[in-house]
């Protein structure tokens, strides 16, 4: 087993330190464009963040067991050197693009994510609002485990991942070289992920790296002023409420259902979705053509035929009125069919 250390428990005074400098930094310059702090939201999202270090260990569990099992069946082996960490890095951060992404677009793995973009607020202490069930993140990784990368290793690998997303938790850095902006995620890139306005949602994947956006087509770069939080705001610094409340609304949503389709999408399509509007009344039907069958099941009737030219059309008789119709003979004009 691998012996690296633990970058996140390293990374605590860092955090510490750079949101204390944060807070001051308002105090003395303030940004009447900014977000600032605002010290219950600032509370809760240190609260999540505590609680998510409590949880993540009971996740762990199962999450070990199954990648201890696969890194046992696979014969592949990628040893842990200084030349291969930077790839075991590549390859994490290329799969933490497709987790991110799939917990925006599955309601079911959004109820997860959707903590961390909770807050209306977008400083250092938003990095800490993390989830507390983060249970549905582990498939992604499996082609890596497959691969031969060992479990410590993947480990190390997305705790240097979720460090290097601390920093760029902030509206006091505006841009950073043009290069740098090309290819590494900052916190212009990722206050276009956490604004809630139309062109921005859904934008802005990549942990690390910004490149990811760029090949797949989901970057957008920060052109106006963000607006933090959800399309609907959820208004509450509860912390079970703030962890949970996605998962009620998907319950109430499935209680309400009418078919086992829409049970289906409320899960497993987009957050925003619902099921499409009643269908309209039918249309009525179009008058039937000639020789045809009307709705009654009367035949319509056959238009007259134009004369032959060069002679002289017969008149159609008038009915007799009262009278029978003579056997096994058809009125002059109507058809015979049945």
């Amino acid at each position: 087993m691998p012996n690296l250390p633990d970058v996140v428990l390293w990374s605590i005074p860092a955090f510490v330190l750079l949101t204390v400098v944060e807070m001051v930094s308002y105090r003395f310059h303030p940004d009447d464009d900014a977000e600032g702090y605002e010290a219950k939201d600032a509370a809760t999202s240190v609260g999540m963040g505590l609680g998510s270090l409590v949880f993540d260990l009971l996740w762990k569990i199962p999450i070990l067991a199954v990648y201890t099992a696969l890194y046992e069946l696979t014969p592949l082996r990628v040893p842990v050197l200084w030349w291969t960490i930077p790839l075991m890095l590549l390859g994490q951060d290329f799969f933490y693009y497709w987790s991110h992404r799939g917990h925006h677009v599955i309601r079911i793995l959004w109820a997860c994510h959707v903590v961390h973009h909770s807050s209306r607020k977008f400083n250092l202490t938003t990095a800490l609002r993390q989830p507390w069930t983060s249970l549905t993140v582990w498939p992604f990784y499996v082609p890596l485990i497959v691969a031969g990368v060992h479990p410590a290793a993947l480990a190390f690998c997305s705790s240097a991942n979720l460090v290097y997303q601390f920093w760029i938790h902030t509206e006091r850095i505006d841009k950073m070289p043009r290069w740098f902006e090309f290819v590494f995620n900052t916190p212009s890139h990722h206050r276009v992920h956490h604004a809630s306005q139309g062109g921005y949602l859904d934008r802005n994947f990549g942990g690390i790296l910004i490149v990811w956006d760029r090949l797949f087509g989901s970057f957008v770069a920060e052109t106006e002023r963000p607006r933090y939080g959800l399309t609907k705001n959820i208004d509450t610094y509860n912390l079970l409420k703030v962890a949970t409340h996605e998962y009620v609304s998907i319950a109430k949503d499935l209680r309400a259902a009418r078919s086992w389709r829409e049970r289906a999408g409320r899960v497993f399509r987009g957050p925003g979705w619902g099921p499409g509007p009643a269908a309209a009344p039918a249309a009525a039907p179009a008058p039937s053509p000639a020789g045809t069958t009307t709705a009654l099941g009367e035949a319509a009737p056959i238009p007259e035929a134009a004369p032959i030219p060069g002679t002289t059309p017969i008149p159609m008789a008038a009915p007799v009125a009262e009278t029978a119709p003579v056997a096994e003979t058809a009125p002059a004009g109507k058809s015979t069919s049945a």
